[in-house]
Parts: C-alpha cells; structure tokens; sequence
C-alpha cells in the first residue's frame, strides 16, 4: 500500500459503489481478489482507497468517484482524525482563497518539501485573519505530512465549486456523520433570529439596509447564528469546545467575502475585545462563557444565542456574587436565565439580545423573580412560541426571547409582545385540529411572516396606538391577531406565576361560529356519499394464487425501474414522509442553502457524479415508499404532486412504463406480508428495505388489470381520510362553539 494512503471500511466501499453493505460483505467472500484489509478491527476493518477503487473499477462496479466523495474519503480516513483534518484542510483553502498565486507555488513541490513550507505560510494567514491569540492554531511540519494530499484534493475540489462550498460540503458531512456530538440551529431558525435583532428600525427594513454593528454568540456552536447576520459587522464568538472553536472559527473567516489584507487590522482590533461598528473583526475565544467569560468588557449592539438546555453544572456555587445577576441570582435549575443576564450584561443601552429557550423557562416556578424582574425593567420584549421541529429537541415547541437592554434613553416598556407561530408553521393543519409538528412539515417563510409581522407592528409602536385618557394601554394594539399575536400589559403577567408562555395568554382565533360548522356539515354529508359509491364490492373468493415472484432489486438491476433515496431540500415543496402517511399534499419545506441530493439509480454508481447537487423531483407515476415505521403504505405521485422534492426516509421507485405498471407495483408492495419479509427488526424502529419487497412476474396487460383495481382501493382510501378530517373538525368545532357561546345547544 503506497505510503499515507487513505484508508475507507466497509460502509465507504459500499456509497462510492452506490449499494449497500450487505453487497460489500458478499464481495469479499465471493471473490478472492477483493482487497485485503490494512487497519481498523476484525469487526469494522478499513481498506486502502487506492486499491478499493481499482478492483471496483476493474469489476465494472465503478467507472468515476466523485471529486468531492474521494476529498470526504481522505478526510474521514486521515490518521489524526476527521477533526484534525478538516482544520487543516479549512486552513489550506484560507490560504487558497487570500493568496492564490503563493499556494500554487507551494503545490509546485514534493509533498514532504509542501509539508515543510506550508506552516509559515499558514502562519500568517492565520495571523492575519484571528490575530496572535486565536483558537485556529498554526499546524506543524510533521502535522501537516499526512494532510498533504488531502490539502491537494480539497484545493481541487475549491477549484471546481469555490473555497467557501469546498469547506461548507466537508464541514456539514461530518456534521451529519456524528449527529449526536453538536446541537445544531437550522439556518432557517438563525436568519430568523437575526430579523428579529435587526437594529435598522423602520426605515432599514423598508430599505433592506442593515446597520455596522457588533454582534455577540456567546455560545457559538457551528456559527449557525453569526453566518445568517449580514452586513458589516464585528463577529465576537465563544465556545466551550476548542476544536469546533477552531472549525468555527474558519468556517465563519470562509463564509466572508473578504479576503488577502483586509481581516487584518480588524482581527488585531478584536483582538482587545473592543471593535467600534463596521470594523469587520472575527473574534473567536474558547472556554467555558459563564464560568470564564472571554470578553469580560465587551459590549455590543446584538446578542444571539442558542444555549445549552437544562444545564445543572453551569457555576452555580463559585458565581453566587457575579456582577451579571442583575435580574436576581438564577437557580441551579434555571441555567437558562443565567445565558439571558449574561446576553444583557454584554449588550449597550437599547441594544438587542435574541436567545432560543425551552418553554419551561418561561413557566418554571423557580424563574418567577427573575422573569418579573425583567418585565418590570422592561428588559424582555417578546416571547415567540416555535413549532415543534424547529431546532432540537425537535419534540418540543421551543421559544424565542427578545431581550433590550435598559437605560437611560430606553425607558421601561408597559408591555409584553406574545406571538405562537404553531398554527402557521403547518399548512396542513385545519381548524380544529393540531398542528402536527415535524422538521419537515415547517413552513419557514410562514412563521417568519408571522412573528416580524407582529414584532414591527409592536416595535413601531403597535402596542401604544390605543390609550385611555389617561395614556394608558388597552393591549388591544395594530400587532395583536386572535390566536397568533398579542401585547399584553405588564402589570397582567405579574402574579404569582409570571407564566409568559404565549398559549396561556392569546385568545383564540375568531371562528365562523355556526355557519361555518354548517358548511363543514355539508362538505361531510359529501364526501360520505363519495365514500359509499367508491366503496369496493365484495370480494369474490379465490384459491391462493402460485406466481414467480421477484425483488425491486432485480428489477432494478434489469433496468426496470430505479431506485432513489434523498435527504430532502431545495427550493420546491418537499413531499414529506408524513404527508404520505396522511395523503396529503407537499407541506414541507427545506432549510435555506441546501439542495436536495438524490443517489444514483441502484445499479448504476456513476451516475451520482454529475447529479450529486441536483434537486431529486418527483415525476407523474414514480411510486414513492416510506423507510420507517413498518407499516404498508405506498403513494403513487400523481400530475398535481409532481415536481415536489422527495424528503426524508422516503424511498423512491421510478417504473419504466413499458415495463411496469405504476399502480400494480405500488399495490403489491402494500402487502403486509411483503412489508415483513422486507422489514429489518434489528433496533427499536422497523426499517424497510425496499429493494427486497417482492411482486409477481405478470405480463403488462394483466399488471394493468391489477393496477385499475388498487387505484380504485386508493380513491376510497383518500375519500376514508377526507371524511375523518371533516368529522374531527366538526366534532372540535361543535366543542369550542358549545364552550365559547357561539353555538347554541338543541
């Protein structure tokens, strides 16, 4: 094996070939020369990369790996690890990008000559970007001797789509590699928070102008939070990790425009902790933010953060007298409030904090004091209830605060804005029903049109428009909407509980009262009807039919039809793995920047090359099968689905018509006995693979026979749900009318 040669298991050989890992086992009983392991363990052994793709290639199994799949494979391999490589590949496109012609000089070289030369050069790219003291230390010679033709990939790759995708594509892949080591803020939810601490007022939102400022994370993360903010701005950032400090910190110098001298003086201006607005430093410390703050005198215009959630061992006992508690000393339970005194402790007179919070927060006995101490102040201005599913925990309905610092020229506001952006998050939720949640079933452009809406009618001034003769407020102002938005008067939250969670205080929204349970009714009295004339006739009895059957997975192999998997994305409504269960319409939505990837056709590896970034769509007759859950269902898209992104665990079956009728393949596959021959039953969730669920072997006409008879059993199926939606409406509806007064009882 040639000398530094990345290595890949089995899970690697089986995505460069487009199969699974089944196929990769078989491979290396079946045939003698399949490569010989050359690391990892007897369980998980790892392979040379070289040697994979040649057999690969020369079995026909592979006829090109993708750039960016053989740069993932050197890296995920590298003998120092992933962390370690991705920051040496994030400090070689620094340098690819601020000092183009050096690089290539460099490169010009043996890698062992590379390897010697490049320490100084990243040196003072470094230095120029985060100054002396910066978290991104400068590599060493011997460091550096592995990472070189990793380096040398990652500055092709950069070459091909830009430096900025080039790190973004590694970083988020090993994101999604290790799920479970990062909380993550969804860019959708970032940009958010971002308008909402716009500090432009009325005149920068109308014109689209953002203002310099300096802006705070103090629990940075990914820098999910500091990359939605635009602008020229100073970044400050802290982070408890060092090595995803030091990714951090490269992502964000990556993500600028700016490049070469200009990060210079303003990262030896950060470097103090004070940088006036529109000095365009990038500052990222790294320690523990409560316990060893890293910028003690820094004050800023915007605070953003997401912090970590029912943290007991926050400092609790050494920060009993710690000058931030402002607002009162936080329990140990309430970490939380102690990141909100620490965002205000950091912000100027009137400047503006956005924090994500769990709703407990906001009820939590043990807060009281302190959330009472912060409306009295007029330090909290708004609290916005979220969808489940909109950052993790997915589960629970998180809230956003927004936060002002008080003083002299921003007097004590009497009010508290209360908006819940649940009802607008789910398209496919209907009155008198509950919002079903889910990432993929957020609508991102409706929840932030509801909560800004209600924060500039509040912030203009939408909750001072109504007064008595004695200038006070009724609460009944531009930015108040019956079930989604309210300002409520100070002085009614401050009871016993200072409960600030919005469900408790908004009204409920203005219902059609009788005539619209009426019209409800009818559309009822309908679709029962409709059900009744496509109700099946009785089934004629039959003797158990002997048929040649085979799998998805020949037929794919044969060309029959293809098998597709995606991630979900795009700018197109994404059929979601809920809206097949339920037969509902494309209701989801992917996060901003991202793009649908679709695999290759099982059977055909390469042609993931040229199609890696291209949104999977769906056609008029793909059949379209869920991953998880281990029940029998199945949806054939039809013309007005079609063009919708394929989303998460769905797996996508694309009949050829000459072959394969559509609904004979998705009828058969909804067998139960079927589902469980091809479910695997190894975890606590049942996962289907789709490419062992069988069929018969029928000719066309006689699948077209079998396919008339399963659309029928999908008409009824579809007029089924209808019906139950409708009468679960009016059974809710009837409720509420009942308890609220308008609907009077027969």
């Amino acid at each position: 094996m040639p000398e530094n040669s990345t290595e890949v298991t089995a899970a690697g050989i089986a995505r460069l070939a487009g199969v699974g890992r089944a196929a990769v086992s078989n491979w290396r009983r079946r045939h003698a020369d399949f490569p010989r392991p050359v690391g990892g363990t007897d369980t998980s052994p790892s392979f040379s990369l070289p040697e994979v793709e040649s057999w690969l290639r020369d079995q026909g199994k592979l006829a090109e790996v993708p750039l960016r799949e053989r740069v993932w494979q050197q890296l995920s391999g590298h003998p120092a690890g992933t962390v370690t490589a991705l920051i040496h590949a994030g400090c070689a496109l620094l340098l690819v990008r601020d000092r183009p012609t050096a690089w290539l000089e460099i490169t010009a070289v043996s890698d062992p000559r590379m390897a010697g030369v490049l320490p100084g050069a990243l040196d003072d790219v470094l230095t120029a970007h985060f100054g002396s003291e910066r978290v991104v230390h400068t590599p060493s010679e011997a460091a550096l001797l592995p990472s070189v033709p990793l380096l040398r990939a990652a500055a092709e790759l950069a070459a091909g789509v830009g430096v900025r995708k080039a790190f973004e594509f590694l970083f988020v892949r090993r994101l999604d590699a290790n799920p479970r080591q990062h909380t993550l803020t969804p860019p959708d939810l970032a940009e958010l928070m971002t308008a909402l601490a716009e500090q432009g007022g009325p005149a920068g939102r109308r014109t689209g102008k953002r203002p310099a400022r300096a802006v705070l994370d103090p629990a940075a993360g990914t820098g999910a939070l500091l990359r939605a903010v635009g602008g020229s701005t100073a970044l400050y950032a802290q982070e408890a990790d060092p090595d995803l400090a030091a990714l951090t910190a490269l992502r964000l110098a990556l993500d600028s425009e700016e490049a070469a001298g200009a990060p210079a003086a303003a990262g030896r201006a950060g470097a103090t902790g004070h940088a006036g607005p529109g000095a365009g430093a990038l500052v990222v410390r790294t320690g523990d933010t409560l316990r060893a703050d890293a910028f003690p005198q820094l004050v800023v215009d915007t605070v953003l953060c997401h912090p970590p959630f029912n943290e007991r061992n926050w400092g609790h006992d050494e920060l009993a007298y710690d000058p931030r508690w402002e607002y009162g000393f936080p329990a140990r339970t309430e970490s939380e409030l102690a990141w909100v005194q620490h965002a205000l402790a950091h912000l100027r007179e009137g400047g503006t904090a956005v924090l994500l919070m769990p709703p407990a927060a906001a009820s939590r006995r043990s807060g009281r004091r302190i959330r009472a101490d912060l409306l009295r102040r007029g330090a909290l201005r708004a609290v916005v209830a979220l969808p489940a599913g909109a950052a993790p925990p997915y589960g629970i309905p998180l809230h956003l605060w927004v936060l002002r610092r008080p003083g002299a020229g921003h007097p004590a506001a009497p009010e508290l804005l209360l908006v819940d952006t649940a009802d607008s998050a789910d398209p496919g939720a209907g009155a008198g029903s509950a919002p079903s949640g889910g990432r993929d079933r957020i609508d991102w452009t409706a929840v932030r049109s509801t909560a800004l809406d209600a924060w500039h009618a509040f912030a203009d001034g939408g909750g001072k428009d109504r007064t008595d003769g004695e200038g006070r407020t009724d609460g009944e102002g531009r930015a108040d909407r019956p079930g989604v938005s309210r300002t409520v008067p100070v002085i009614e939250l401050l009871d016993d509980d200072v409960d600030l969670a919005p469900a408790r205080h908004l009204p409920p929204p203005a219902g059609g009262g009788a005539a619209e349970l009426a019209r409800v009714r009818e559309r009822l009295d309908e679709t029962l009807k409709l059900t009744a004339r496509l109700a099946p006739p009785p089934a004629a009895p039959a003797e158990p039919a002997r048929r040649t059957l085979t799998t998805v997975g020949e037929l794919a192999r044969a060309g029959a039809l293809e098998l597709h998997t995606s991630s979900g994305g795009g700018t197109a409504p994404v059929l979601t793995e809920h809206d097949v269960l339920a037969g509902t319409a494309p209701s989801g939505t992917a996060p901003s920047g991202t793009a649908p990837s679709g695999t290759a056709p099982s059977g055909s590896p390469a042609g993931a090359a040229g199609r890696e970034d291209e949104p999977l769509l769906l056609e008029e007759g793909d059949v379209i099968v869920p991953v998880l859950g281990g029940g029998s269902v199945t949806r054939v898209v039809d013309e007005a689905t079609a063009g919708a992104a394929l989303g998460r665990n769905l797996q996508l079956l694309r009949p050829d018509p000459t072959a394969l009728d559509p609904w004979f393949l998705a009828g058969f596959l909804r067998g139960t006995a079927n589902n469980r021959q091809a479910s695997s039953y190894a975890s606590t969730a049942t996962r289907l693979d789709a490419r062992r669920l069988q069929l018969p072997r029928l000719p066309l006409a006689e699948q077209r026979q079998y396919g008339a008879q399963f659309r029928a059993l999908a008409a009824f199926e579809d007029a089924l749900r209808t019906a139950g939606r409708l009468g679960g409406q009016l059974v809710q509806g009837m409720y509420d009318g009942l308890t609220d007064g308008s609907v009077a009882p027969k």
